[in-house]
C-alpha cells in the first residue's frame, strides 16, 4: 500500500495516448533503479504516488502502475490483455479443477517485437543501478545496438507498430480494458468522432467496466489526491475522456483531475476528412474537458491545433522524426515526467487541487506547456552562468501547438528545472570577484530560479522546483539525441556517439497566458467556417447541428478569459 503518499490513478485512453503511456511508464521504472518489487528506493520523488504494492497467487511482492487504459480491438499486439504478471488463466482453472486437465496453446497471432523480446529475455544482473546483460539468447533480426556502459538493445524506431511493443513495465490485470466493438487497424469499425467515443461509455458494459476497474484502485488508497488523464484529441477517444471526466468529477469531488490532451505529429494534407475529423474533435474535446477537469493542458508537437499546416516544433539537440509515433511521444513523456513533478514529490508536495487552482483561476481551465529538452547544462558550469548565456532569450519550445508565448502576457506558471549537479546551483566565484549578474548573489539554486523567473516574468504568479533528479533516457527510448549532446551533457564542439546518453537535464513548464486567446478565437474561426453538411457522418455519430452552436458560444467565451484586456493589470 501507499502508506502516507498522496496517490494518483493514471487513465490512459487512446492509442497515442498508450505511446506516451509507454515511455512515461519505462522512464518511471528507470528511475526506480532496481526491479519493480523492491523495497522503496530514496529520492526527491515518491513512486508510490503513481504505483501500488501486489501480490501474486504465489505470493510474490509486486509493484505496479496504479493504472488503467483503454484502447481499441487489435491494438496490443502480443500484449495479453490480462498482463503477464500474475498467474495466468489456464493456472487459475488448474486450481480450481482437480481433475485430468489437458491445455492446447494457440499459436500467437501478433509474436512479440523481436528487440523488445531481446530486451526483456535477456540474461542479466542489476549491479550499482546498471543492468550487465550476459547475452541475447534470442538471436532474430539483425544484432541490436547497444551502449557498453548500458547495454540494453535499443529498438530501430521502424519496427514499432503499436505501443506494446516498447513497453518494458508489467501491469496489473485490471489495468488493461479493450472496447471490443471498435477496431484499431482498418478502414472499417473505427473510432472516428467525438459522439462515437460519448456512445461508449453510455453502454452498460464499458460503464461498468470502467466503474468496477475505478473503485479497485480507489479503495486501496489512503489519500487519493487525484486522477491524471492521458487521452487522444483527435479521435473519438475525446468522447470516451470526456465522459470519463465527467464520471471521476461526480463520484469523487473535491479531487484533482488534470487532463493531457495529447494529439500525433503534424496532420496529413492529403486525408481532409480525417484533418477535419481531427479538428471537431479536438474542439469538441478541449471545451468539454475543460468543464469536468481541473484544467486541460493539450500536448502536441504539431504547430497548430488547427486545419492550418505548421510545421513540427524543433529541439536544437534532437534529431527526431515528426512522423514517428515512438518519437513524438517519447519527446512529450519526457516533458509530462517534469512537469508532473509538484504532485509527485516525497517532500512539500504541492496537491494536484493546489496546482489547478494557482494555474487555472478566472475560467482559464486550458494551460499550455513548454520544455527545453535537453536543457544545455555543462557540467562543472554553474546554473547562474548557464542561464546568463540564454541572454534573456529562453529556448522554450512550445509543446501545445497553440503557438510561442514569446511575448504575450503570462498570467500565472509552474516551472520545474532538473538534471543540475548540487554543487553548480550557486556561483563558484572567488571572494571579492565582480557578480555578472544578480543571479551570481543568490544563496541557493532554489533562488537562483526564482529569481531569473522573476526576472522573465515580472509580476507573475509563480511556482518553481529545482531538482537533482534528471529524466531517465535508457533504451527502449529512441536514439535521436544530436552528436553534440552526450552522457556528460552539451559539449560545444566536440562530437558524441549519443548512444551513451542515459538521463538528461530538462526544464519544463505549464503556463497560463494570452496566447490562449488567440489559439481559441482561430479554432472558433475555423470551425464557423466548415460546411457541416459535408460532414454529416461526424454529425450521425451523436451530434447534432445545436450542438456545433453550442460548442462555439462556450468556445469563444473560453477565449475571452485570455483577453489581456479583461485580465488584472500587473
Amino acid at each position: 500500500m501507499a502508506g502516507w503518499a498522496r496517490e494518483v490513478l493514471t487513465l490512459q485512453l487512446g492509442h497515442f495516448a498508450g505511446f506516451v503511456g509507454a515511455h512515461w511508464w519505462n522512464q518511471q521504472d528507470a528511475a526506480l533503479g532496481r526491479a519493480t518489487d523492491a523495497m522503496e528506493p530514496s529520492g526527491e520523488l515518491c513512486p508510490d504516488v503513481l504505483y501500488r504494492r501486489g501480490r501474486t497467487l504465489h505470493g510474490q511482492e509486486t509493484y505496479t502502475p496504479r493504472l488503467i487504459l483503454m484502447d481499441l480491438k487489435g491494438s496490443l499486439s502480443s500484449l495479453k490483455e490480462e498482463g503477464g504478471l500474475y498467474r495466468d488463466r489456464q493456472l487459475d482453472t488448474a486450481i480450481a479443477w482437480q481433475g485430468k486437465l489437458t491445455t492446447h496453446k494457440e499459436e500467437e497471432v501478433y509474436p512479440k517485437n523481436p528487440y523488445l523480446q531481446d530486451f526483456q529475455s535477456a540474461e542479466g544482473v542489476l549491479s550499482n543501478g546498471v543492468w550487465r546483460i550476459k547475452s541475447i539468447p534470442n538471436g532474430k533480426g539483425p544484432p541490436p545496438v547497444t551502449n557498453v556502459s548500458n547495454p540494453k538493445p535499443l529498438i530501430p524506431a521502424g519496427s514499432i507498430k503499436v505501443w506494446s511493443d516498447f513497453l518494458t513495465v508489467h501491469l496489473h490485470p485490471r489495468s488493461i480494458c479493450l472496447i471490443q466493438k471498435y477496431n484499431h487497424e482498418g478502414e472499417t469499425g473505427r473510432l472516428e468522432a467525438f459522439g462515437q467515443g460519448e456512445s461508449i461509455l453510455k453502454e452498460p458494459r464499458y460503464l461498468e467496466e470502467l466503474e468496477d476497474r475505478l473503485h479497485f484502485y480507489v479503495e486501496e488508497c489512503d489519500y487519493l489526491q487525484g486522477f491524471q488523464i492521458l487521452c487522444d484529441l483527435h479521435d473519438g477517444f475525446a468522447g470516451v475522456s470526456t465522459k470519463t471526466a465527467e464520471l471521476l468529477q461526480d463520484e469523487y469531488s473535491g479531487r484533482g483531475i488534470i487532463t493531457w490532451g495529447l494529439l500525433p505529429g503534424p496532420c496529413n494534407l492529403g486525408e481532409p476528412q480525417k484533418n477535419i475529423y481531427r479538428l471537431l474533435n479536438t474542439v469538441f474535446g478541449l471545451v468539454h474537458l475543460t468543464a469536468y477537469s481541473s484544467f486541460v493542458c493539450p500536448l502536441s508537437l504539431s504547430g497548430s491545433l488547427g486545419l492550418r499546416p505548421q510545421p513540427p516544433v524543433n529541439f536544437p539537440y534532437l534529431d527526431y522524426d515528426a512522423t514517428l509515433p515512438f518519437h513524438c511521444s517519447a519527446i512529450l513523456a519526457t516533458a509530462l515526467d517534469t512537469v508532473t513533478v509538484p504532485y509527485r514529490l516525497r517532500s512539500s508536495p504541492v496537491s494536484m487541487v493546489r496546482l489547478a487552482d494557482m494555474l487555472s483561476f478566472s475560467g482559464k481551465k486550458v494551460v499550455t506547456a513548454e520544455a527545453i529538452i535537453p536543457f544545455p547544462w555543462i557540467p562543472g558550469q554553474s546554473l547562474p552562468d548557464t542561464l546568463v548565456q540564454l541572454e534573456g532569450n529562453t529556448p522554450w519550445t512550445p509543446l501545445s501547438a497553440c503557438g510561442d508565448t514569446f511575448g504575450t502576457r503570462c498570467y500565472a506558471q509552474s516551472v520545474v528545472l532538473r538534471g543540475i549537479d548540487k554543487a553548480s546551483h550557486i556561483s563558484q566565484l572567488p571572494s571579492g570577484t565582480p557578480l555578472p549578474s544578480q543571479l551570481h548573489a543568490c544563496p541557493t539554486g532554489e533562488e537562483v530560479l526564482a529569481q531569473y523567473l522573476q526576472q522573465q516574468q515580472p509580476r507573475v504568479i509563480s511556482s518553481s522546483h529545482l531538482l537533482l533528479a534528471p529524466c531517465r533516457v535508457d533504451p527502449p527510448y529512441p536514439h535521436f539525441f544530436s552528436t553534440s549532446f552526450g552522457q556528460q551533457g552539451v559539449v560545444p564542439g566536440c562530437p558524441l556517439r549519443s548512444t551513451a546518453v542515459q538521463s538528461i537535464p530538462v526544464f519544463g513548464a505549464l503556463r497560463s497566458s494570452s496566447s490562449l486567446h488567440q489559439t481559441l478565437r482561430g479554432l472558433a474561426k475555423e470551425l464557423t467556417q466548415l460546411d457541416l453538411r459535408r460532414w454529416a457522418s461526424f454529425l450521425e455519430a451523436g451530434m447534432e447541428q445545436d450542438d456545433v452552436e453550442e460548442l462555439l458560444q462556450e468556445l469563444h467565451s473560453l477565449a475571452q478569459c485570455y483577453r489581456e484586456s479583461d485580465s488584472l493589470t500587473g
